[in-house]
């Protein structure tokens, strides 16, 4: 039989434990609430400037302010929020273990090597993280943009902190790692342009040729279906190149992002319609052969 009168069990024992609790609580009691005020003070704090930043980044968005920019900033500021709870928390945890008598330095160098092994065993994946942070806080390209990444063409249909997804005029779906991005080339960041080389036969007068072009610019600005989607009258940039059988001039129209290739494909099809009324010749392939003369004959003679 256990003598029920061991130490453990007696008044004196759990007097002194409430002694010693009691004295606890009034020494560290104050300091424990004080750390955690200070820890909620700090988390308010941090909403506070998170919302700010937002708010300050969404009016410095540009065109970009839409809904796109304010989705593009609430991950930005969510990533930031919850990176400073997470270091408010756990230096609060620190130094609430600190007040139970707890030595946090083994705690601190474990997680260090802890940290220090996972860094190694996940570079490739820090490395998407922070770019895709970066990607993310410069605006370089958003969701609903087409761009070019490593020499490969698409909409983007996804865009985050790991990965950014490409889907191609084929409809397949290409995958880029953030942190393997080495070229990226966005077609329509605030405006966009289609960049035309009109080719003429040498017989034509150029200037016509322009006027022309000018003519059926301006007639497609003037169309309710695509005057909002050309942003200013076409820049005539002129002769660009002397081809084998062609003259080629150079022009520009600026248009709302991702609009160019169909403002594009309607100017070409109004052009061909009026170079054909003004009988202004697109040039074909052409090649010039001369005939050499007969040869004079040559007499042999034999010994």
């Amino acid at each position: 039989m256990p003598d029920i009168d061991a130490e453990w069990v007696t008044a004196d024992f759990w007097s002194g434990v409430a002694r010693g609790l009691l004295a606890w609580v009034v020494t560290a009691g104050p300091r424990i609430l004080l750390i955690l005020l200070l820890t909620l003070v700090a988390l308010r704090l941090l909403g506070w400037g998170c919302k700010a930043l937002g708010r300050r980044a969404v009016r410095l968005g540009g065109r970009s302010s839409g809904r796109e920019q304010e989705k593009r900033v609430e991950t930005l500021v969510g990533i930031v929020k919850t990176a400073g709870a997470v270091a408010v928390w756990t230096v609060a945890g620190m130094l609430l273990l600190m007040q139970v008598g707890v030595n946090v330095a083994p705690l601190i160098a474990g997680a260090g090597i802890v940290g220090l092994a996972v860094g190694f065993g996940a570079q490739d994946l820090v490395r998407d993280v922070i770019t895709g942070f970066f990607i993310l806080l410069e605006n370089q390209v958003r969701k609903g943009d087409v761009a070019i990444i490593n020499g490969t063409g698409g909409l983007v249909e996804n865009i985050g902190l790991r990965t950014i997804v490409l889907r191609d005029m084929s409809g397949t779906v290409h995958v880029f790692q953030n942190g393997k991005v080495e070229t990226l080339a966005n077609m329509t960041k605030e405006w966009s342009a289609i960049v035309l080389d009109i080719q003429v036969a040498y017989s034509q007068d150029t200037d016509q040729v322009a006027a022309v072009m000018r003519e059926v610019a301006e007639e497609l600005r003037n169309d309710p279906e695509f005057a909002s989607k050309i942003l200013e009258p076409i820049e005539m940039l002129g002769v660009d190149a002397f081809n084998d059988s062609s003259l080629v001039l150079k022009a520009r129209i600026k248009t709302q992002p991702i609009e160019q290739w169909t403002v594009g494909r309607e100017y070409r099809r109004r052009l061909k319609r009026a170079f054909d009324a003004k009988n202004i010749r697109i040039p074909l392939p052409q090649r010039t052969l001369s005939w050499a003369g007969d040869s004079p004959a040559i007499s042999v003679r034999s010994n």
